[in-house]
């Protein structure tokens, strides 16, 4: 964007010259549009198939290729059931090989046909999972950066066809288009004209095995002309019978080689192929006009990549596009990030924490007073305009789903959260309290201040344990779905449950929603916490601008409470129930009963 100066021509000349000094022309807020605004995070394979002719084979999926009778598996099958061409149980609980074998089809077709789904819901802005070429159903083990996986486009075996014929090699000039290129930027395409923005993830830590540059390694060995890409432990001695080829592998994970750093991160070759990737999704024509492209990305493990490379790859980024969002994935304080030029924002994992610690934790509950603490300290973390900017979430992809960890309180965030690691944890699904939990969350979520982000299918009442019972496919409410009734432990047994869209839920989302973009209150609004809205269970703040002011108060006893606010706390004279007939008057003392599990939500009329 470009600010045109103003002068002012005297139609007349004058005697006396008087030099006119130009009024400074306003700063460029570049990130205005992703204040306060709401993410839907997707999760690629598991979201929606579009296309079935572009599934995966079993030659293109590395657990299956000793099965010849694998299949792609149904979308709406009993999760922990096994299929006929499965594995059986084993070590008492279901092999992991089985589950990381699957593939349900999702692709970028089917995240298109549901864009309207999205608008509807309201949401701003999507955040996807990794859509690079890959050989994994997650497909964090990057196979190229510079192609969406063909199994996510149009035409995966005319890709594969026109891949084997084009010679390309890290050279930018040496690289062709897709139809999973072409299909990708259609849905940037399609989703600008919906005003949803897109962000993906940049996995620049690791590769896949599949990385042409290691496939190089793995054939030529010391002479590989890419031997300085990667970390590499020891090569290959010819005169031994044995391979002494060995490489660092992300948190020893094979399947995932590290590029090579030194003090400045990334070495030269994959940083300079990072780079020219960056400019190849933010700018697709190459015409200096970024409107085609992405809006940001998200970074994984960034903290395993040394600053320098960071406030290098910021400033390239920034000159594409000053307005693409840079999100660390930070589990902790990133603060740092943030004011170093780094970052512009992170996955809020504090507010997370606090969270669960508040509104789903029973006998490690913390009271409203630390709750306050914790977000005060976000609040002293995140100074001016980055708090606005912050990734809310409560899970996502590395956790369990927020409707299990209701159904599963007292455990610290992201541990012992599967039957995997915990036979104790229950896998069934939401009773309706627990719903009323989640529901009392989201209003919380979708309050504070921020920009919420709400895991694939919540809205729609999906549950599931940590990785990989988290990427369950999408209940969509078109879809007849088998009953719930297998439990991944031999010698547990568990209630049936219902797999459908719940309607009533998304309703609840969406007019939640609907509340932010109708009040700029919860974009723009001052944050405070009301300190007499806040004891052992209970927690109250307002959001205030110059025209409006919010009142949140939250109850998360067992029984009704009731909260006092002052007269000095309110800043207009009426305020109204948004979800109700009940009216506050400033007085000196305004007494509001708040139900068990409840909250109250009032906006100054």
């Amino acid at each position: 964007m470009k600010t045109a100066l103003s002068f002012v021509i005297l139609p007349f000349m004058v005697s006396i010259c008087f030099a006119a000094t130009p009024q400074k022309p306003k700063a460029v807020d570049y990130l205005d549009w992703a204040r306060g605004v709401v993410w839907y995070q997707i999760f690629p394979e598991r979201f929606c198939n579009g296309d079935t002719v572009n599934d995966p084979t079993v030659e293109e999926v590395p657990e299956a290729k000793m099965n010849p009778e694998w299949q792609v598996h149904p979308w709406t099958s009993d999760w922990y059931k096994l299929q006929s061409w499965e594995g059986k149980y084993s070590n008492d609980f279901y092999d992991l090989s089985n589950v990381f074998a699957r593939r349900y089809g999702g692709d970028l077709i089917g995240v298109i046909e549901k864009l309207n789904y999205l608008a509807d819901l309201g949401i701003d802005a999507i955040y996807f999972n990794p859509v690079f070429e890959a050989e994994s159903l997650h497909k964090y083990d990057t196979g190229c950066y510079h192609h969406i996986d063909d199994n996510f486009g149009l035409d995966s075996a005319g890709d594969k066809k026109r891949l084997a014929e084009a010679n390309e090699n890290e050279d930018p000039e040496t690289w062709i288009w897709t139809r999973a290129d072409s299909t990708f930027l259609n849905l940037i395409k399609e989703a600008h004209k919906r005003h949803i923005r897109i962000v993906i993830d940049g996995v620049f830590n690791h590769s896949g095995r599949a990385f042409f540059a290691f496939k190089d390694i793995l054939k030529n060995g010391e002479a590989s002309k890419y031997k300085n890409w990667y970390d590499i432990v020891s090569w290959d001695d010819p005169v031994t019978p044995e391979n002494e080829f060995d490489y660092k592998g992300w948190w020893n994970v094979k399947t995932l080689p590290e590029f090579a750093e030194d003090k400045n991160g990334l070495v030269h070759g994959p940083r300079e192929y990072i780079f020219a990737i960056t400019k190849r999704w933010m700018d697709p024509n190459g015409d200096g006009d970024p409107d085609d492209g992405i809006d940001g990305w998200r970074l994984d493990v960034a903290n395993e990549v040394a600053p320098p490379f960071w406030r290098e790859w910021y400033r390239y980024v920034k000159s594409i596009n000053p307005s693409a969002l840079l999100v660390s994935e930070i589990w902790d304080d990133a603060s740092e990030w943030i004011t170093d030029k780094r970052m512009d924002n992170t996955m809020n994992y504090l507010f997370a924490y606090a969270v669960v610690d508040f509104f789903i934790d029973q006998k490690t509950a913390i009271s409203g007073y630390e709750f306050a603490d914790r977000l005060k300290q976000i609040q002293k973390l995140y100074a001016g305009d980055t708090i606005y900017l912050l990734w809310n979430l409560i899970d996502s992809h590395d956790t369990d789903r927020m409707a299990s960890m209701i159904v599963n309180p007292d455990h610290n965030f992201d541990r012992d959260n599967s039957p995997r690691s915990n036979p104790d944890y229950n896998v069934c699904k939401p009773n309706y309290f627990q719903r009323q939990i989640q529901r009392q969350i989201i209003a919380f979520q979708m309050t504070f201040i921020g920009s919420p982000v709400i895991y694939y299918g919540d809205e729609a009442g999906m549950w599931g344990a940590d990785d990989p019972d988290d990427r369950k496919p999408m209940v969509w409410p078109d879809m007849e779905y088998d009953i719930e009734k297998s439990h991944p432990l031999l010698d547990h047994i568990r209630l049936p449950d219902s797999v459908h869209f719940d309607r009533n839920l998304f309703n609840y989302y969406k007019s939640l929603i609907k509340m932010r973009h109708e009040n700029p209150v919860f974009k723009e609004g001052d944050f405070e916490i009301l300190e007499n809205a806040v004891d052992t269970c209970c927690f109250g703040f307002s959001r205030s601008t110059k025209n409006q002011q919010g009142l949140f108060l939250f109850n998360r006893d067992f029984k009704q409470r009731t909260i006092q606010l002052t007269g000095e706390q309110l800043k207009f004279k009426k305020y109204q129930n948004i979800f109700g007939k009940e009216k506050i008057i400033r007085k000196e003392i305004s007494s509001i009963a708040v139900p068990a599990k409840g909250y109250k939500i009032f906006l100054s009329e």
